[in-house]
């Protein structure tokens, strides 16, 4: 059986910690898409943990954890990452690379710093992590393959001919110095050394489970609303974050993914540029922001927090295929008199709940509802009864809204902080 654990709206939804909760039972936890520019972040018994390349599945010490060959891969930042949480009393076993997922190379951030400098106060928000030129390369058929570490004498060749190519740009376009060569590939060597172990035909890892009837569970990075095609194009990530994508990324067959298990969390929150329907400033916002600790688990960056948007979770309930909810960080709203969700955008004094393309999502209204809030501290809750009323209504009206049943609540950051309905 095959679970997929997606964000439904900008990232930062709270899908680390479901991970680890189905992990427990689960047998392989893969990552299918994106690379180290965003964290899932994970708190139990071990300590806090912010895994920027790692599955979500590696506190547990059985679980096989597979980075699928349609994400892409850092090696400085993997092997980093590694050693990190070891330090922190986490001995990470049973992880694997595919060998046809794509490095992200040095030059890939260079070009990345050089085009939003270009770009000025046009910028896409970019954590300079060079995703974006590598999906690029990839796509351009200019991509370093994992497994091209066993095949040096490949290996240094191709390396000339894509650093050649880089630098028409770099050199010709950006007036910048040069890529050398040889550096790339003597970094690509002895990163190479630590790497090698990990990198794996993961294609046969997987059929191999599947074959076994084994529980695997694949998660995305980001959220639906940062979709390559069907996000707020330009302001996405460049790689699908839709569960669909699995299919053809990890790869497994269509067929296979039995649960799509979609995750939002009690209220909006937004890490970087573009369109923010329901934004909330000053005091709330600051209020909101402090008691969620809502900071980007990459960048640190302080994340934009707004109302609950139906109109964007809906769509990305569709896009995902979502079978069931998770509502996450119901706790930090305690203490609020009243909320509000929206529930329709105002464009152009058109009333539509539908999520429009990026280009008139910037003229978008919120239309909202009001509801009453609650001020009793929900942390101890484990039944959906032990909620306060006004609580339930509000993780009812979510539902209703957004046509999808909510089937966990998360009332705290910790592993047992949840709520099953």
């Amino acid at each position: 059986m095959v679970t997929s654990v997606v964000g439904l709206n900008w990232g930062d939804e709270g899908k680390g910690r479901m991970v680890d909760y189905f992990a427990k039972q689960s047998d392989c936890v893969i990552r299918y898409q994106g690379g180290d520019n965003a964290g899932h972040t994970v708190v139990n018994d071990m300590g806090k943990f912010a895994f920027h390349n790692l599955p979500s599945g590696v506190c547990y010490k059985n679980v096989i954890n597979i980075i699928a060959s349609g994400s892409v891969v850092a090696p400085d930042s993997f092997l980093y990452e590694l050693e990190d949480v070891e330090k922190n009393g986490l001995k990470v076993k049973n992880i694997f690379i595919s060998d046809r997922a794509i490095f992200i190379m040095p030059y890939a951030k260079v070009l990345e710093k050089l085009e939003e400098e270009r770009m000025k106060d046009k910028k896409y928000g970019s954590t300079m992590s060079g995703i974006a030129p590598t999906y690029g390369y990839k796509y351009l058929k200019k991509g370093i393959q994992a497994g091209e570490l066993f095949y040096p004498e490949y290996l240094k060749e191709h390396v000339n001919d894509i650093v050649e190519y880089a630098n028409l740009l770099i050199e010709g376009g950006y007036n910048a110095d040069p890529i050398n060569a040889d550096e790339i590939y003597n970094y690509l060597i002895e990163t190479g050394k630590k790497l090698k172990p990990y990198i794996v035909n993961t294609k046969a890892m997987v059929d191999e489970l599947l074959d076994a009837g084994k529980n695997i569970i694949v998660e995305a990075q980001l959220g639906a609303l940062r979709d390559i095609t069907h996000g707020i194009y330009p302001y996405t990530t460049s790689s699908s974050t839709l569960s669909g994508h699995a299919c053809s990324s990890i790869p497994i067959p269509p067929h296979s993914i039995e649960k799509i298990v979609g995750i939002t969390k009690a209220y909006s929150t937004c890490v970087g540029e573009g369109p923010f329907t329901t934004e909330l400033f000053g005091d709330i916002a600051h209020e909101i922001r402090e008691i969620g600790h809502e900071y980007g688990a990459k960048t640190g960056r302080p994340r934009r927090i707004g109302y609950f948007d139906a109109v964007a979770t809906k769509y990305g309930c569709r896009l995902q295929g979502a079978t069931e909810m998770t509502v996450t960080c119901l706790d930090v709203l305690s203490g609020q008199s009243e909320l509000k969700i929206c529930t329709g955008y105002d464009i152009d004094g058109e009333i539509t709940k539908h999520f429009p393309i990026n280009c008139t999502l910037n003229k978008a209204k919120p239309v909202y509802i009001t509801v009453p809030g609650w001020k009793e501290d929900i942390t101890k809750a484990r039944k959906f009864s032990d909620l306060p009323k006004n609580a339930r209504d509000y993780i009812i009206k979510i539902e209703q809204l957004c046509g999808v049943k909510v089937s966990y609540v998360s009332v705290g950051p910790k592993r047992e902080a949840l709520i099953v309905m």
